[in-house]
């Protein structure tokens, strides 16, 4: 999940092996229909899975893309050990410091899974994502949500949101076990209005739920899916203009 070359300190964190690489499967399912009825049933599409983590996210997608090619990228030496048995191709790669190693214009379609809340420089990243794109290919972002349902009624208690994080050790103020390194977060509006302005047109927005929620309510967050606003986790299909 991780593609651009970060701080010392950022780096020593995301080459850990106990650091989560993976963002579960009902959110990875629900991208991977999003991208197979954008593609059709046209020509095989090259894909590139900026960020691939362990590879189970394009593993589980495969199924709905098949003949298309899928090539897995990701900055940690650490992530891609672990993707190269779940992809055919998974290679090293970054989003600034000399960019993707790929011409530009080359993917027809990026995944970019639960990425960009990590990034330093999300707008170099964006660029860099539009620069491998050919006019006209699909951009499938994921991301999670700073203004889902549960984040606005922690906020009114005075609670730190969950995905927030205020330190690379520990989890302070908020729910939740797991550092896992997010610097940047969005809701629904600002991420629309952060893709339209990196040159994509937004073509589809949805929520997905998250694998974190307490069991009993799941159901609920299944049911905020409905509105993306409230979503944990926001499923955003674009297109290079």
């Amino acid at each position: 999940m991780t593609t651009g070359a970060p701080p010392k300190d950022l780096r020593d964190f995301y080459e850990n092996p106990a650091v989560p690489v993976a963002s579960g499967t009902p959110r990875s399912l629900r991208q991977a229909r999003m991208l197979a009825t954008a593609l059709g049933a046209g020509a095989p599409s090259l894909i590139l899975d900026i960020g691939c983590g362990d590879g189970t996210a394009a593993a589980t997608a495969a199924p709905l893309l098949p003949g298309h090619r899928v090539i897995g990228v990701d900055w940690s030496q650490d992530a891609l050990t672990r993707a190269r048995p779940h992809l055919a191709y998974a290679i090293r790669g970054e989003l600034t410091d000399g960019g993707l190693p790929f011409c530009t214009a080359a993917a027809d379609a990026v995944l970019f899974s639960e990425v960009i809340e990590h990034l330093v420089d999300p707008d170099a990243a964006l660029d860099e994502l539009r620069r491998v794109l050919r006019p006209g290919g699909h951009l499938m972002l994921s991301t999670p949500n700073l203004a889902a349902w549960y984040n606005r009624a922690l906020l009114l208690a005075g609670v730190q949101p969950v995905f927030s994080e205020v330190s690379l050790r520990a989890i302070h103020g908020r729910p939740g076990r797991e550092v896992v390194g997010h610097l940047r977060l969005y809701t629904a509006r600002a991420l629309r209005e952060f893709v339209t302005a990196a040159g994509f047109e937004v073509v589809r927005l949805e929520g997905a739920p998250f694998h974190g929620v307490p069991r009993p309510l799941r159901a609920l967050d299944r049911l905020a899916c409905a509105r993306p606003a409230l979503a944990s986790i926001l499923l955003l299909h674009a297109r290079r203009a």
